[in-house]
């Protein structure tokens, strides 16, 4: 009787330590979900800031009238873009950025003109933190996926009904004029 005793307390340590073990790996999986959420709305909101400032450059008057369209179409289909073509709009908006602002000499046009400066600061700024929010929410979706792929988690379903993570991809690379130090 003994043994069986000590046999019984074992088994309840190992499924103690089991159920410690799953709900501390549920918990972390709901952190990294977490993370994903605060992430993405980081990411929405600098896209949102880049699309506006750009929207705002467009028709303050101070780029050529084939620069304003192209720039405002392009910021405004970013905005305006369902989820499903968002990373798609963005991209565009990207593309226009650096075909508007592809020479050196455009903008110092607009940096010369009335509010100008503080116009390129701004998109310099809203260009220059789109790729760092994107990298910190798609490090966190990595994250999430490599804990998602564990046996463990798809036996037990510990992520429950959570959508399975996916990253933004777009093409975010800054227009080279703007980044440019000789064109301050």
């Amino acid at each position: 009787m003994t043994g069986s005793l000590w046999g019984l307390f074992w088994a309840t340590a190992a499924l103690i330590l089991i159920g410690v073990y799953l709900s501390w790996t549920a918990g972390r999986l709901d952190r990294l979900h977490s993370r994903i959420d605060a992430a993405r709305a980081a990411l929405d909101a600098q896209l949102l800031r880049r699309a506006s400032v750009a929207q705002e450059l467009a028709t303050a008057g101070v780029l050529d009238p084939a620069a304003s369209i192209v720039l405002y179409q392009a910021a405004h289909a970013a905005r305006q873009a369902e989820e499903e073509q968002r990373e798609v709009s963005e991209s565009e908006l990207s593309q226009a950025l650096r075909a508007v602002f592809a020479e050196p000499p455009q903008v110092e046009a607009v940096r010369q003109a009335p509010g100008g400066e503080e116009s390129l600061g701004e998109l310099n700024q809203a260009v220059r933190r789109v790729p760092m929010a994107r990298r910190f929410h798609n490090d966190a979706v990595r994250a999430a996926r490599a804990v998602r792929t564990h046996r463990v988690v798809r036996w037990f379903r510990l992520a429950g009904h959570a959508p399975f993570p996916l990253a933004f991809e777009m093409d975010d690379e800054p227009p080279s004029a703007l980044a440019d130090p000789t064109s301050h």
